[in-house]
């Protein structure tokens, strides 16, 4: 990932919505100039990825990330924290919409900013929306008719950030294979027992597209 004045590290993983499946933060494993130190790096300020080069630009400078609110990104990411973060990068909040096109950020009025303040105030019980995605991999697929399979990967959408396949290994013998399985047929993610639950039959799992990477452009 790159600042506007250079490398900050690598892209270590993903925090999605669990109801829009939509990218809100990447987690970035900093390198030796931050002593490896694992930082959160929110969605809106990317700028077009350059896939070539394998690099995600983003509008923040180094000094900017260094200096950010320092969260354990091993632990659920409370909205208390992200009003820090947010704060900090003097970025709109994606829970009021408030972007523009172009990624300016729109006023915040004062009625926002009493009630942004007012769940700052309160004790953190848990963050029930933003997931991992490498929590979530390796999640038993459940079919309709039985299980087939296990979460290998996920495919995001590069205009909208948001998760719309996900990546299934089927690891059934010699007919083992990884398929591409839309989002939109989960029914439901049951996270006590790490399953996640399809509207489709095992068959049906079996006889989706093929993951085939060089190919991804086409989907």
């Amino acid at each position: 990932m790159g600042a506007t004045d250079g490398d900050i590290g690598a892209v270590k993983d993903f925090y999605f919505e669990d109801d829009s499946w939509i990218v809100r933060y990447l987690v970035i494993e900093t390198g030796s100039w931050l002593n490896g130190r694992k930082v959160l790096i929110s969605a809106d300020a990317l700028l077009i990825p350059d896939w070539k080069n394998k690099t995600f630009p983003i509008r923040l400078t180094k000094d900017q990330i260094k200096n950010s609110p320092d969260i354990d990104t091993e632990l659920p990411v409370y909205r208390q924290q992200e009003i820090k973060l947010y704060e900090h990068y003097a970025l709109g909040n994606y829970w009021r919409a408030g972007f523009v096109a172009g990624g300016m950020p729109l006023p915040m009025n004062d009625a926002m900013t009493k009630e942004d303040d007012a769940i700052s105030d309160k004790k953190p019980d848990g963050d029930l929306h933003l997931r991992s995605t490498n929590k979530v991999t390796g999640y038993i697929v459940a079919a309709v008719d039985g299980t087939i399979g296990d979460v290998e990967d996920f495919i995001i959408d590069d205009e909208t950030w948001k998760l719309d396949i996900i990546v299934v290994n089927t690891g059934i013998g010699v007919l083992g294979k990884k398929v591409l399985v839309p989002v939109k047929c989960i029914t439901e993610i049951k996270w006590n027992i790490s399953t996640v639950i399809i509207d489709i039959s095992t068959q049906s799992v079996m006889n989706s597209a093929k993951y085939v990477e060089s190919e991804l452009w086409m989907i």
